[in-house]
Formats: structure tokens, C-alpha cells, sequence
């Protein structure tokens, strides 16, 4: 395909994310709601198999985090909600049908805003969010199949977004930070590669200002935000191909093969399905009062908005609050240390994290935000940026330490003695070793370059009076006191 053909199309997406609740058991049993690299079918109940006369029994804590996640979504509680039956056979389906809300939701309208690389944000509104049960897992053979009720029952909310992304970055950038926003929130532990979210994203295009949007696609079950992302791109120039060709695209529901990094279709979706929704008789409405959404979304700690707020003061650029957002535990201490030590503290401190943890907010979308990091100090922090400002440590050694106390050590200045670490600062001590430098004859020709206007030669000489004092001598004194000298 050719920029030109592309140029005449626009994208159209909306989002549907499914978040598993980060509670301990499922949504109506009270079977373990973690079934990671558990056998096959050995965390279930009767409930979940849908055995006759089990009744369900809603998870208090469901509703709980739920209510939680209104408040990220920026959209109001439902003070009645109720839940209801989706009718389908499939054998990863018991019970013949999914317990889920359709016409009375918990979470009601609300947007996000998410942030692009360009420094620009898109905002995204979200249609509505509803809580409701997964279903199990078949796996295929060579002519027979099995079916794991793992997850059946699992907790869900699924959120459901307007088509309001308009390119593949922007689908990047909302799954990205829907993703910070439910973790932060603590709405799900956010282990994206055992399916603690997955995005499925409904794809059309249609010619630049047309009033209609085109058929649409959807992609299901992604669990990276690279994968929405390049999903997104490969179904743009795919339907873009059929339609310069002549030909039209089919509406239909299609998956996503990593391996090759294209789409394949799966099922086709002409016609709306009819699900005989009715309401669930045997589990009564969730009733709220405003008082209690007060009191449980007042539990929600700072969220990635507020964040950025508070860090905008400290000048921190994009790729170094990514970093720092990447692990909720590391982005509450460096705003204890703006409150406790200060901002020029608290930029040293931050640039130290996002050095050694920049990677993780990159590209490595499979691992959860870390909540379970090592305890540092908030003194031990504070007491390293202020050796470094006063120079008692290089740039260098400083990033050293701070790598120890990430592994869990203690005490930054009885490292930096241990190690013999600590700079020295006495003009006195330096201006000696510097003199000998300049008088040895190996210095002759650096000399003579920074006379005629070679000032990286200056570097030569600085090396070497490092390397007489074995490192100590404060290189930012040493180059003063040359310049002084010559």
C-alpha cells in the first residue's frame, strides 16, 4: 500500500477491555480466583459447573473494586444495578448462560485521558463498564476437545469505550493507561500474560470526512498494548487493500497470530446474535448509597494523573515519569521525597529510577505494575542525593550505591566508605596532584593542544589526575583548577 492510498482513510476504534477483579475468590462461588498454573479444572465449586439447586452468591469484594474503578474511569456508581442472563451454548459454558449486566450497569459514563508520545493527550470516553462472570477455556485436538473450568466464574468488569481512538497509537496510548489506572486503583493485580486484561478492539475505516463509519472488524482477546497497537495498524492497511481494490469488508470477529503479526479471521458476524437477555432472578439488585461509593472510593489511592500533576513541577521529562509510573511503590516514594526532602532532592532521586528501571515502562507490557518492591528509606534517598550535590560522590558511584539500596542494603555513606567511594574536595590535596600532571613531560602535547583551542584535550589531563588519586579527586575541581593553571 502506497502513503497516498493510506492518506485517504481514517480509522475508526472503540475499545472493550476485560479487567479480572483482583479479589480472592470468584464472583458467585467460593472457589480460589487464582488459577494461574493451576491443573486443569481444580479450582472450581458446583456453582461454577452448574449443577442443579446451586445458587450464586454475589462477592461482596467484587462490587467493592468495581465501585473503585468508577472513580479511575471518572464516571458515576449506578445506585441500583442489576445482573443478568446471556444465553449461548458452549461447552466452556455450563450453566448455558453468562451471568453479566446489560440493561443496568454499576459503572455509568465516564472518559480518560490518555497520554501520546507527542506530549498530547486523547481522550477517550467510556461508554459504560458492567461486572459479570467469564466463562472456562477449550482446548483443541486433532478431533476432540477439552474443556478447563479454571476460570469460569471469574470476576470481571468489562469496559467499554466510544469510538473515539482514531490510530493505532492512540489504541496503544488508551490501553496503556487504562492499564496504570486499574492497578493503581487496585482493582486488578494487572498480570496481563495470564489474561488479567484483555482488550478486544473494533476496528473500521472509512474515506476521510464521510459521515458513516465503515464495517468493522474486531480483534479479540489481546493482552499487550503492543499487540493492540500493531493489530490496529495491520487491519487498517488490510481494509484499506480491499476497498482500493474493489472489494468490501466483511464484518466479523477476528484473532491475532503474534507469530506472523497479522489478523485471521475467526468467525463472521452479520447479524447481531440474539442472547435472550433476561434479568437474573436469583440474584437480587446491587443497591448503593452515596455514602458508601464515598467511602470506598476514598480508598483509592493517588492514580497516574495526580502523579503527573505533582511531578510537572520537577521538569521531569516523559520517558523518566514512565519509568517512575511503572512501579506504583517508587512513584509514592518520589513524591514522599518532594514533600519530605524537597524538589531538587526528589529530580536526583527520580532520574536514578528511571535509569535503573527504564526498560520496564518501555516495552515489557506482560509484567504487572510492581507493588511488592523492596522498602528503600526515604532518609538513605535523601542523605545519597545530598552527598552527591556535595560532590562527596561522582555521578557514577552515586548510581552504584543506589543500585545496593534498591537490592535491599542500607546506610549510603558507610557503602561509600566500604568501598572507598568518597570523593575529595580539599583544594588543597587536589591542586597538588594537579600540578604534578602538568609538570610531567607525557602532559606536553595536551598542553599544547588547549593552547591552540583543542578543548577536549583537557580531558586527558583531568584522566590523569584521576588516576593519581585512584579516583578520588573531584573531577569537576580538578578541570577548575587546570583551567586556573594554564
Amino acid at each position: 500500500m502506497t502513503d497516498e492510498q493510506l492518506a485517504k482513510y481514517e480509522m475508526t476504534i472503540g475499545i472493550e477491555c476485560h479487567v479480572q477483579l483482583a479479589t480472592a475468590t470468584k464472583l458467585f462461588s467460593p472457589a480460589d480466583n487464582d488459577a494461574r498454573d493451576k491443573e486443569p479444572n481444580a479450582v472450581v465449586h458446583p456453582i461454577d459447573f452448574g449443577l442443579p439447586g446451586m445458587l450464586p452468591v454475589l462477592n461482596r469484594r467484587a462490587v467493592d473494586l468495581a465501585i473503585r474503578a468508577g472513580k479511575a474511569l471518572n464516571a458515576p456508581i449506578a445506585r441500583v444495578s442489576r445482573f443478568d442472563r446471556k444465553h449461548y451454548f458452549y461447552p466452556d459454558l455450563p450453566k448455558g448462560y453468562q451471568t453479566t449486566q446489560m440493561y443496568q450497569p454499576i459503572i455509568l459514563a465516564g472518559y480518560i485521558d490518555a497520554p501520546l508520545e507527542d506530549g498530547t493527550t486523547v481522550r477517550v470516553r467510556i461508554h459504560h463498564a458492567h461486572m459479570e462472570e467469564d466463562a472456562g477455556k477449550l482446548s483443541h485436538y486433532n478431533g476432540y476437545s477439552l474443556v478447563d473450568l479454571n476460570r469460569a466464574g471469574t470476576p470481571l468488569i468489562e469496559i467499554v469505550s466510544e469510538p473515539d481512538i482514531h490510530s493505532a497509537a492512540e489504541a496503544k496510548a488508551y490501553a496503556t493507561e487504562l492499564y496504570r489506572l486499574m492497578t493503581y486503583a487496585g482493582v486488578t493485580h494487572g498480570d496481563l500474560y495470564h489474561g488479567n486484561m484483555r482488550f478486544d478492539v473494533n476496528i473500521s475505516i472509512a474515506p476521510k470526512g464521510a459521515t458513516e463509519l465503515g464495517k468493522r472488524a474486531e480483534v479479540k482477546n489481546l493482552n499487550s498494548f503492543r499487540s493492540v497497537e500493531r493489530a490496529a495498524e495491520y487491519e487498517f492497511r488490510r481494509q484499506v487493500e480491499l476497498l482500493e481494490k474493489g472489494e468490501r469488508v466483511v464484518q466479523e470477529t477476528r484473532g491475532w497470530n503474534d507469530d506472523k503479526q497479522i489478523t485471521t479471521s475467526q468467525r463472521s458476524k452479520e447479524d447481531a446474535q440474539d442472547y435472550r437477555y433476561m434479568p437474573d432472578a436469583d440474584i437480587p439488585p446491587i443497591v448503593l448509597s452515596d455514602e458508601e461509593i464515598a467511602a470506598i472510593q476514598a480508598e483509592v489511592p493517588m492514580l497516574p494523573s495526580e502523579y503527573r500533576v505533582r511531578w510537572m513541577q520537577l521538569g521531569l521529562d516523559k520517558s523518566v515519569i514512565n519509568s517512575l509510573l511503572a512501579n506504583q511503590n517508587y512513584a509514592r516514594l518520589i513524591t514522599e521525597l518532594q514533600e519530605k526532602s524537597g524538589d531538587s532532592v526528589a529530580k536526583r532521586v527520580a532520574h536514578w529510577f528511571a535509569s535503573a528501571l527504564g526498560q520496564m515502562a518501555s516495552d515489557d507490557d506482560a509484567t504487572p505494575v510492581d507493588v511488592s518492591a523492596p522498602y528503600v528509606s526515604i532518609d538513605d534517598l535523601t542523605e545519597l542525593a545530598t552527598m552527591t550535590e556535595a560532590a562527596e560522590l561522582s555521578s557514577t558511584a552515586a548510581k552504584d550505591i543506589f543500585v545496593e539500596l534498591l537490592g535491599g542494603a542500607v546506610n549510603p555513606r558507610a557503602i561509600a566508605e566500604a568501598k572507598n567511594l568518597i570523593q575529595v574536595s580539599d583544594e588543597g590535596a587536589i591542586a597538588a596532584v594537579v600540578d604534578e600532571v602538568l609538570a610531567d613531560p607525557a602532559s606536553a602535547s595536551s598542553l599544547a593542544d588547549i593552547r591552540a583551542g583543542k578543548e577536549k584535550a583537557i580531558g586527558y589531563l583531568v584522566g590523569q589526575v584521576m588516576k593519581k588519586s585512584q579516583g578520588k579527586a573531584n573531577p569537576a575541581l580538578a578541570q577548575k583548577l587546570i583551567r586556573e593553571r594554564l
